[in-house]
């Protein structure tokens, strides 16, 4: 079926938030790149306790700027925790601190996370998910969007029409479902099919699907599979950084960006970002092109020739003999 225009102005592009791999420089340099409507932070943990401003402005420094990656695009707080008081007035600190939206997690997998009742293992409760959206909610002042991100479920996608139903019931603003469980964690396939059966009409205008979109056509496929209206990207951010731009467009056709273009915007990532921190030169720069590598194989040929590498000047020399030696035509 073909989009309307309508239908293409109103799609939401969301950038994931990925624990340890979508921080903000990433948010500024993915957001800069084009095509998404809004992201989230990294989750802030909440145990029992208000946290001090400084965690928020550590894991959201887009508050000091209106809430707003560089190029301003909105900035969601993702908070993750089981006590609803808590989670309840962090949220009320993040908003007076200027945060566009909350976020509430329940689907990470990480064990640590599942261990302390964080993230998906509350799925197995889906009336404790509702009372805490329902908490969060009834705190933050109701022109504020609260979104929850959740999976099929823990073990199985038995109790999803449950949680989905609390999740509405609760007064969530939008719902992003990964099509896994917890057990299945990332590996392929998504379960998009397993979505629609809890999808209507106007569920389908506030829910993002989210889970093995990799291109345009997946991220039209995961659309009509699940019935959701819009679509989040994480893993496919990262390997492909200008596919929300090209889905935004609904161009089936046009190819990533030239590998000549990305790298220079890998390059200015590593010069931004990824040198501040001596003891950790170059490990996020190495985990980008490690995403990369799915699209672009040139990705593999620079990091084979920064991965033993830690210090500034050798890794802006590998880059130069990259763009040198790999990339100029032989003659």
């Amino acid at each position: 079926m073909t989009k309307t225009v309508t239908d293409l102005a109103a799609r939401q592009i969301i950038l994931a938030p990925m624990e340890g791999v979508i921080d903000a420089p990433m948010r500024a340099r993915l957001t800069g790149i084009g095509g998404y409507s809004r992201c989230v932070t990294e989750f802030v943990r909440v145990t029992d306790v208000l946290l001090p401003e400084r965690v928020f402005f550590r894991l959201c420094p887009e508050l000091l700027a209106d809430g707003c990656t560089p190029v301003g695009t909105p900035v969601y707080v993702q908070l993750l925790g089981s006590d609803s008081h808590a989670l309840a007035i962090n949220a009320q600190r993040a908003v007076q601190l200027g945060a566009h939206g909350i976020d509430l997690n329940f689907g990470c997998p990480a064990k640590t996370v599942n261990n302390s009742m964080g993230g998906s293992i509350l799925l197995r409760e889906p009336a404790t998910v509702s009372a805490l959206i329902k908490a969060v909610r009834d705190a933050v002042p109701s022109e504020i969007p609260v979104s929850a991100k959740i999976r099929l479920g823990y073990e199985d996608s038995e109790s999803l029409a449950e949680i989905v139903d609390g999740v509405h019931a609760a007064g969530a603003s939008e719902l992003a479902i990964h099509a896994r469980t917890k057990f299945d964690g990332y590996k392929p396939p998504a379960y998009w099919d397993n979505v629609r059966s809890v999808m209507d009409d106007e569920r389908r205008t506030s829910t993002i699907i989210n889970g093995e979109i990799w291109d345009v056509p997946d991220s039209q496929d995961a659309m009509r599979r699940s019935h959701c209206g819009h679509v989040m990207l994480g893993r496919g951010a990262l390997s492909a950084p200008d596919l929300a731009e090209r889905i935004h467009r609904n161009d089936v056709d046009a190819l990533p960006m030239p590998w000549e273009q990305l790298v220079g915007e890998v390059l200015d990532q590593f010069l931004c970002s990824d040198r501040q921190s001596a003891r950790h030169i170059g490990n996020r720069t190495k985990q980008w092109l490690a995403y990369l590598k799915r699209t672009y194989p040139q990705a593999n040929l620079l990091f084979q020739r920064i991965r033993t590498l830690h210090d500034t000047v050798g890794i802006e020399k590998a880059f130069e003999r990259h763009m040198l030696e790999d990339l100029m035509p032989s003659h």
